[in-house]
């Protein structure tokens, strides 16, 4: 059983880990917050990827929760970039983490939490958490 693991685990590169992590994306504007104290959520019903090692499209909803301090995210600005995941190589786990990096570059927010939560495939479903600071 261990050499199967080890088999499987080897059809795994660090060139699939790494895919999408710095492929340029459109960049998110922002505009002046006006006031504090307050938390914006945006859902994205129809986000697409592809998987690195298989090559098929992955589906799914990310979630964006923040409290903004200066600045807001521009949301068609937002939606162009989440667009420029469709044809991107990416594991779920390194979108939502690079999206909240995006995220926290672009408005500097108090705080901020990416949630994605991704289509079952195979029957299985994964639901993804990343929270700054």
């Amino acid at each position: 059983m261990k050499s199967t693991r080890r088999k499987a685990a080897a059809r795994y590169t660090a060139e699939h880990a790494k895919s999408g992590l710095r492929t340029k994306l459109p960049s998110i504007e922002t505009w002046p917050n006006q006031y504090q104290g307050y938390e914006i959520t945006i859902e994205i019903p129809e986000y697409t990827a592809i998987c690195p090692k298989t090559g098929l499209p992955d589906f799914g909803m990310i979630r964006l929760s923040y409290t903004p301090d200066q600045s807001c995210l521009e949301l068609k600005s937002l939606k162009e970039y989440i667009h420029a995941y469709r044809n991107l190589g990416i594991f779920y786990e390194n979108a939502v983490n690079r999206i909240l990096e995006d995220l926290v570059k672009a408005c500097h927010p108090i705080s901020a939490t990416v949630t994605g939560e991704f289509t079952a495939r195979g029957g299985l479903s994964s639901t993804i958490h990343a929270s700054y600071p």
